[in-house]
């Protein structure tokens, strides 16, 4: 919870209280990865409809300490690796404010694609706000894997 309190945070990240990740926790549809590097955590991310019936995932949130460093990257990197390797998921995708252009580059960098804006579909702070959906299917995983090194053991994430 004192990742996404960090400065900030709250413009584009968002929050939950304690209970409500609780919740979260402790439901079966949500996982919870949280980056560790060394022995210091450095994020978090959090999947909606973990191996759903549907088939999709959504990457409901992800937050790092110290952003900037490519940890994002790679943390998110790990996660959909575990979202393609341990699901049958078939598509997994990720909301974002239009105007977060890091957030967007970042997860373009990770194979994620631009799907479009889809109006008034985040209510974020009392205010419905645009988001722009993107999205990443299994087979464009599969060949961004194909071609990627194995990630290092010192590095890892859940």
């Amino acid at each position: 919870m004192a990742t996404e309190r960090r400065e900030g945070y709250d413009a584009v990240v968002g929050r939950w209280d304690e209970a409500r990740h609780r919740e979260a926790f402790a439901d079966a549809g949500h996982v919870y990865f949280v980056g560790i590097e060394g022995s210091s955590p450095i994020g978090f991310v959090i999947l909606r409809g973990w191996a759903s019936a549907e088939r999709v995932t959504l990457v409901k949130r992800i937050a790092v300490v110290a952003p900037g460093r490519g940890q994002g990257r790679m943390l998110l990197a790990a996660a959909i690796d575990r979202v393609f390797v341990e699901t049958d998921a078939y598509r997994l995708c990720i909301g974002l404010f239009p105007d977060n252009h890091r957030a967007r580059r970042a997860y373009e960098a990770v194979g994620f694609t631009a799907e479009g804006i889809a109006r008034g579909s985040a209510f974020f702070n009392g205010v419905h706000r645009d988001e722009l959906v993107m999205a990443q299917l299994r087979p464009e995983w599969e060949k961004r894997r194909a071609r990627q090194p194995a990630p290092s053991p010192d590095r890892t994430a859940r």
